[in-house]
């Protein structure tokens, strides 16, 4: 019996908390795992209006969070985000765009390093904080990750995700024009060759902390070691 109190201490004091909290609309949540980790809560839950959920991971987890927005709890489909017509995405990533929050726990020199990414499009503003924690004092060190404009109010028609709701989403120019100079890909494979250009610049004005495009690394990773994080969607 001691055993096995001293095994689950041991287990709690390595996990890491991650609390969702849900400002806006209804949504459902979508986690993805990268490869080699758990998708938790088997890959996503619902979440409505002004509630919170906390859910617990390995202290060396890595992977990806996102808001699925306009869901049906009949067909389970999502207009935003969708992972296949299921509540519990079970592996399974969301369909583009949708607003990403990526983190790896425990990376470089035992850094946590997170982020929000509009690579993929926007679909959902969304945030990023460790509680507490400790970092380098730099510039990028334990400080919240946030995309807080609503972009689909201000989408280049070219990029726009239209339903009879209105834009739910705003496409990245990589995923609307699928060319390799917006793809960052082929010849263009390189920071020094790939560059923001007018969509993802445009992207960057709203949303300054996230990522715009491939190559937007240098200011928009965020690194901590923390305990505890929460993403909020608004």
């Amino acid at each position: 019996m001691f055993r096995l109190a001293l095994f689950a201490l041991l287990g709690a004091a390595s996990a890491v908390e991650f609390e969702f909290k849900n400002n806006g609309g209804e949504i459902w949540v979508g986690i993805q795992g990268n490869p080699g980790h758990a998708a938790l809560e088997n890959g996503g839950f619902a979440l409505g209006q002004g509630q919170s959920k906390t859910v617990r991971a390995a202290d060396n987890w890595a992977g990806r969070f996102w808001g699925r927005t306009w869901c049906d709890q009949g067909s389970k489909h999502c207009l935003t985000g969708d992972c296949g017509n299921k509540l519990q995405c079970a592996g399974a990533g969301g369909v583009p765009p949708a607003t990403l929050a990526e983190v790896t726990l425990k990376g470089d020199a035992g850094k946590d390093f997170y982020d929000i990414s509009l690579v993929d499009g926007y679909n959902i503003k969304m945030s990023m904080s460790p509680i507490g924690g400790s970092g380098d004092g730099g510039q990028y060190s334990c400080k919240r990750a946030g995309c807080d404009f609503n972009i689909n109010d201000d989408c280049p028609d070219a990029l726009r995700v239209n339903s009879n709701h209105g834009v739910v989403a705003c496409k990245s120019a990589c995923l609307a024009f699928n060319n390799d100079e917006y793809c960052c890909r082929g010849a263009f494979n390189d920071p020094k060759k790939c560059k923001a250009g007018e969509f993802a610049n445009k992207f960057k004005a709203h949303c300054p902390d996230a990522y715009s495009y491939a190559y937007d690394d240098r200011k928009s990773t965020f690194t901590c070691r923390a305990n505890k994080y929460l993403i909020t969607f608004q």
